[in-house]
C-alpha cells in the first residue's frame, strides 16, 4: 500500500527496510489525472450529455429531467451501473496481476489510457457527438465512464489517502480551510493545513486546465478531441515506465 508524505502525492512502499527509488512524477500523478478528468468530463459532457467523471452530476440532471417530465438520456442512467462494474473489474484485474508498489500504478495507468484510446478510435469512427442519445453515443459514454471509474479505483487502491481527481467541492473546502488554517494565529484545527492546500491548489487548476484544453479542443476537431486525454495518459504512462 501507499501513503501521502507531507502534503504532496508520493507513493512509498509498506514495506520501510527496502524503500522503492520514488519515480519522477510521483508528485505530479494525483495533478495529471486531474486534468485528464476535467477533459473527459467536459468532452463527454458538452458531445455526450453526460458527466463522465462526475456521477453526481449524472444524479442531478436525471433528477432533474424526471421532475420537469423531461427527456433522460438512457446513459446518464446507466453511468451508474457501468460505474459500478467498471469499479469492481478494475480490482479484479488488479487482484488477478498479483502487482504491487509502483508496478500495479503502471498496470491501472495501462488500463485507463487503452479506455481512453478505445474512446477515441470508437468516437472518431462512429462520430457519437451527431447523436448524443444514440447507440453510438451511449457505447462511448459508457467506455468513457469506465475509464474514469479505473482512474478513481487507481486511486482507491494505491494512494488511498489522496483526494479526489475530478470532485472539486471537496477539493476547494480543503483549499479554503487550510488557507484559513495557515493564516490563523491561533493554535491550527487541522495538522499540515500548507501541504494540504498546495495539493488542493494542484487538483483544482489541474482540472479546471482540462476543461478548458478540452473546451477549446472540442470545436475545431470535434470526435479527436478525446486524442487530448488519451495522449496525456500515455503521456503519464510512459513517465511510470
Amino acid at each position: 500500500m501507499f501513503t501521502i508524505v507531507s502534503g504532496a502525492t508520493q507513493i512509498r512502499p509498506s514495506l520501510p527496510d527496502e524503500p522503492l527509488a520514488p519515480l519522477p512524477f510521483e508528485k505530479w500523478l494525483v495533478t495529471l489525472l486531474s486534468v485528464i478528468a476535467g477533459m473527459v468530463d467536459l468532452i463527454s459532457f458538452l458531445s455526450l450529455g453526460i458527466f463522465a467523471a462526475h456521477i453526481t452530476g449524472n444524479i442531478v440532471v436525471i433528477g432533474a429531467l424526471v421532475a420537469r417530465h423531461g427527456r433522460v438520456n438512457l446513459a446518464q442512467i446507466l453511468a451508474i451501473p457501468v460505474f459500478i462494474v467498471a469499479v469492481a473489474a478494475t480490482w479484479l484485474l488488479a487482484k488477478a496481476s498479483r502487482k504491487h508498489g509502483h508496478n500495479l500504478v503502471r498496470f491501472l495507468l495501462l488500463v485507463q489510457f487503452l479506455l481512453l484510446a478505445c474512446v477515441l478510435i470508437f468516437s472518431v469512427v462512429t462520430n457519437p457527438s451527431a447523436k448524443p442519445h444514440g447507440l453510438m453515443a451511449g457505447i462511448a459514454a459508457m467506455m468513457a465512464v469506465s475509464a474514469m471509474a479505473c482512474q478513481f479505483a487507481l486511486l482507491r487502491l494505491t494512494l488511498p489517502v489522496a483526494p479526489s481527481t475530478a470532485v472539486m467541492t471537496g477539493n476547494l473546502t480543503n483549499a479554503v480551510l487550510s488557507l484559513i488554517d495557515a493564516n490563523s494565529r491561533t493554535q491550527p484545527l487541522m495538522t499540515g493545513s500548507a501541504g494540504r492546500l498546495k495539493a488542493s491548489l494542484h487538483l483544482l487548476i489541474g482540472f479546471f486546465v482540462g476543461c478548458v484544453v478540452a473546451a477549446a479542443a472540442l470545436s475545431p476537431l470535434g470526435e479527436w478531441a478525446w486524442l487530448f486525454p488519451a495522449a496525456l495518459a500515455g503521456v503519464i504512462l510512459a513517465l511510470a515506465k
